[in-house]
């Protein structure tokens, strides 16, 4: 098959054209600083403006409680650090899971060098929080409750409002990293009791290094980033003016045709799950087959190495990827799937798809034809194989 088969759009997604036409005016024609106050600079500032109604109007909340930020990592990272420093007082203890992206986990872990102490609470074998657990977890010192809206490698999605619903029973500000979940499947922060939702354009073909996070009007978050006035004096620092208009314009393409897409891509996604269930051995699908992301696919490979399979693939022009784009290269195996109770080596055999609106039937059966072939051929070199085998 001629050119790239590109099954990684959980890592990034391709910007689209019509992202790309309303960018450009933005980089050479209006660029003026939407912060300065002459005439040129008014068509950035309408442009801030109009991004921050739409992006708004598409989560069900107001425009001032949408502050753009460089993507989701930096939003992850405001919204624990920041809900620490707001809520010294009462006391330094988060609430979050095993299956969060290192956005999280990395800066919870930072966040217990300086004192604060955190509760990672466990999944079941499709990646579900526990939600008795989670209950369990909270303390009266509890500040934050921090539950991704769907993972990042298995696609399962969480049961985000009846964690809303716990948090404001128990009056503690809930945050849910939503950089997967964001222009794939339906979010409403006040019908789903979202207080902060972070999320990123790269991941619904819209550019690299802008995002947002949403902070419900009320939350007296400390400024992250200090500096200038920008982000109503809450986040320093020139807004990326193409970045936001690109940012809406996806969100915009988005919600055009959400359910349609979703419809579309779970289609192929089971029919891909099942080929591959039905075809090669001693496979499992990662992730809740029914509470799950419209594009996700992971699989684990027995008598298999996930690095090799991906080296062979790739020489066949089919791009996937082991777990998360942001632990590439590292020798541990998943920490989601290790959390799901998966052996290690079973772990080291896993591959993530995701799929695009663009992605079609006829390179779904190519990539299967080649997992075989290769999966067959790594197999013949692993002893563990022929004793299965009998050999």
């Amino acid at each position: 098959m001629d050119g790239i088969i590109y099954l990684d759009n959980a890592a990034t997604t391709k910007v689209s054209e019509g992202v790309l036409k309303e960018m450009l005016p933005y980089f050479c024609n209006s660029y003026g600083n939407p912060s300065s106050i002459y005439e040129f600079s008014v068509q950035s500032k309408k442009a801030l403006v109009s991004a921050r109604q739409e992006i708004a109007a598409f989560l069900n909340c107001e425009p001032n409680e949408i502050y753009f930020t460089s993507g989701g990592s930096e939003s992850d990272n405001w919204a624990l650090c920041g809900m620490v420093e707001a809520m010294a007082k009462k006391g330094a203890h988060i609430v979050t899971t095993k299956i969060e992206h290192h956005a999280v986990l990395s800066t919870c872990e930072a966040l217990e060098k300086k004192g604060c102490r955190i509760s990672y609470v466990g999944v079941d074998e499709n990646g579900i929080i526990k939600l008795e657990e989670l209950k369990r977890a909270i303390t009266p010192e509890t500040v934050l409750i921090s539950v991704m809206a769907a993972n990042n490698e298995i696609g399962t999605i969480q049961p985000v409002a009846e964690i809303g619903r716990i948090a404001k029973e128990r009056g503690i500000c809930f945050h849910t990293d939503a950089v997967q979940a964001f222009g794939h499947i339906p979010l409403d922060v006040k019908a789903m009791g979202i207080d902060m939702l972070s999320a990123s354009a790269h991941k619904l073909n819209g550019p690299k290094g802008i995002g947002f996070l949403y902070v419900r009007k009320g939350i007296m978050l400390p400024s992250f980033i200090r500096g200038g006035g920008q982000e109503r004096g809450r986040r320093a620092g020139t807004e990326n003016v193409p970045g936001i208009v690109g940012f809406a314009q996806a969100v915009r393409e988005a919600a055009k045709d959400l359910f349609g897409r979703a419809e579309k891509e779970s289609a192929l996604r089971d029919y891909f799950m099942d080929e591959v269930l039905r075809r090669i051995p001693y496979v499992r699908v990662n992730g809740s087959r029914k509470m799950r992301l419209p594009n996700n696919v992971n699989f684990s490979f027995q008598f298999v190495e996930g690095e090799s399979l991906l080296i062979m693939l790739d020489m066949q022009g089919i791009c996937a990827s082991s777990g998360s784009a942001c632990t590439a290269g590292s020798l541990l195996p998943s920490h989601v799937l290790m959390a799901l109770g998966l052996p290690e080596e079973v772990a080291h055999g896993s591959i993530r798809f995701t799929l695009s609106q663009e992605t079609t039937r006829e390179e779904i059966d190519f990539v299967i034809d080649k997992m075989e072939e290769i999966v067959g051929k790594l197999r013949e070199m692993s002893p563990f194989y022929d004793e299965i085998r009998g050999r």
